[in-house]
């Protein structure tokens, strides 16, 4: 099966949990180690993948990330040389609420080739930076100004846009770092407009919060940053149950 069917499928039970590992901050041994303590503690899949390399790890830490667990690995690109065939998909992000033209389509095409080559499933991602209280590296790094937090109709309209061009789904993210996460009247705003799986992630810091975020509609929840400055498998666990708590049966 398809990681999107598998997902689709997943996602139309309960509310979903994402572990985003960042294959340049991590050493082999913790990769390995991080991966497995995620599928362990009931995460069900894993976005591998960070704003910048600098250490060049990215190749090697995959592979070692695909091997170490049967949840899918999804690469989540932050530049779109991220393409290699040691995943199971890859976000083809769409940066949907920018309006710098490198992100919107100059990268994509650049990544396109490896990703035939590689026969890489790409899942059509309409990406949304939402405003989180302070400056993130996803923001630097794509020389884009955030949807305001405050601005519901905007942000479903930038959704609904990505929805009719096509997308087979919509990520809002804070970024990694966010002072805040993405306002729950948001999330619910647009889940009740579009009919994709929505991706939310950035600021999410604890389990309760995370059960609001997939009450509010959310379907799958993305945990990054704090995982990566304390990495505990009870928290993953605890993130896990609150989220798969959310069912839309």
């Amino acid at each position: 099966m398809k990681v999107y069917e598998l997902l689709e499928k997943k996602r139309r039970k309960q509310a979903s949990y994402f572990c985003l590992l960042d294959p340049d901050r991590l050493t082999a041994k913790q990769a390995v180690q991080r991966a497995a303590a995620c599928e362990e503690n009931g995460a069900d899949g894993l976005l591998v993948g960070g704003s910048i390399m600098i250490n060049n790890s990215f190749e090697e830490n995959l592979r070692l990330i695909s091997q170490a667990v049967s949840i899918p690995v999804i690469i989540f690109p932050g530049i779109f040389n991220f393409v290699s065939p040691w995943a199971d998909a890859i976000l083809l992000l769409s940066v949907i609420s920018s309006r710098n033209p490198q992100m919107l389509i100059g990268e994509q095409v650049r990544a396109a080739p490896q990703i035939k080559h590689h026969n890489l499933e790409a899942i059509g991602t309409g990406y949304m930076i939402i405003e989180g209280g302070n400056s993130t590296s996803v923001l630097f790094m794509s020389d884009s100004q955030p949807i305001p937090r405050t601005k519901d109709d905007i942000a479903v309209a930038h959704a609904l846009a990505g929805q009719y061009l096509g997308m087979r789904c919509i990520y809002m993210d804070a970024g990694s770092g966010a002072a805040q996460p993405i306002p729950d009247s948001m999330i619910s705003s647009v889940r009740q407009n579009i009919s994709l799986p929505l991706i939310v992630g950035g600021g999410i810091r604890t389990p309760e919060v995370a059960h609001q975020k997939a009450l509010a509609g959310a379907d799958f929840i993305v945990t990054g940053d704090i995982l990566e400055r304390n990495f505990d498998p009870s928290l993953v666990r605890a993130f896990s149950d609150a989220i798969h708590s959310v069912s839309r049966s």
